[in-house]
């Protein structure tokens, strides 16, 4: 994944997928292949953190 502005990032301040580097960089998680996996942004980041909190745990 580079800086494209074929990229999707998701944005908080918005709360959608949006294309390209609209907003704000603080603003924004990504960049991701896809729609659908911007979309998804938030759910990906809480299972990724789930999962780290559970490697620190153990």
């Amino acid at each position: 994944m580079g800086d494209s502005e074929s990229d999707w990032y998701y944005c908080l301040k918005h709360h959608r997928a949006e294309q390209s580097k609209r907003c704000w960089f603080a603003d924004r998680m990504g960049p991701y292949p896809d729609r659908a996996t911007a979309e998804r942004a938030l759910e990906i980041v809480r299972a990724r953190n789930a999962s780290e909190d559970a490697r620190d745990e153990g």
